[in-house]
């Protein structure tokens, strides 16, 4: 599946209307709003200064439609993959590349990889997730199947727990929250937690040294 990024001519001082002032002002009264629900977020240690920084940077998305609305939802698809390949950009800029996503024809079902580095090795796994049909009122339920039943903060299926922190910044952010601040904001810092915490008790082991311990 393509997806072709349109250039977009950006006026000049001269050239803004009425109605443009007043779009980028909500748009920056909504960012404004955003950092703040972040913040509060950030005090629960959900996440780190550097994920902050890289989730003010990621667009927020305009179209409130999931994928019933045959009319707006491919628009809708379209912001979604902006704001991600936005966010990949920024974080392999930073030297922090983690994921990668795809999605079926009709942007309904997504699969990919995911990554965390811890002492110097690096954990993947398979990720999976569909767009419910509520969406983007409520968040994608992210599975990592192969965890399934090796940690608490997971539900049956492999589906990780984000209900405590995650959830209520979604609502209150909803639909300006995408796949991108989902990954960011949601998986990212479950990674951080879960990870060495699941490598530590042994349920974890590096796939490499795996296959090193099997040939010995």
């Amino acid at each position: 599946m393509s997806w072709t990024l349109f250039a977009l001519k950006i006026p000049s001082g001269s050239d803004w209307s009425a109605a443009d002032r007043k779009s980028a002002a909500d748009r920056k009264s909504a960012s404004s709003d955003v950092a703040r629900s972040v913040r509060k977020c950030f005090k629960c240690k959900m996440a780190d200064e550097a994920t902050r920084r890289a989730v003010s940077q990621i667009p927020l998305l305009k179209t409130h439609a999931g994928p019933r609305d045959r009319e707006r939802w491919p628009v809708r698809l379209k912001e979604e993959y902006q704001a991600l390949i936005r966010f990949v950009e920024q974080n392999k800029a930073a030297d922090n590349d983690w994921f990668r996503l795809e999605s079926n024809a009709d942007g309904t079902r997504w699969t990919g990889t995911c990554w965390f580095i811890h002492e110097l090795l690096r954990y993947e796994f398979r990720l999976e997730f569909d767009i419910p049909v509520t969406y983007p009122d409520t968040a994608p339920e992210v599975a990592i199947p192969e965890l399934d039943g090796k940690t608490a903060k997971m539900y049956r299926g492999g589906r990780i727990c984000l209900t405590d922190h995650f959830a209520p910044l979604w609502a209150r952010n909803a639909p300006r929250f995408g796949l991108a601040h989902l990954m960011a904001l949601g998986l990212g810092p479950w990674l951080a937690v879960e990870v060495p915490d699941l490598v530590g008790k042994g349920l974890v082991s590096h796939k490499e040294r795996q296959r090193e311990a099997t040939a010995e």
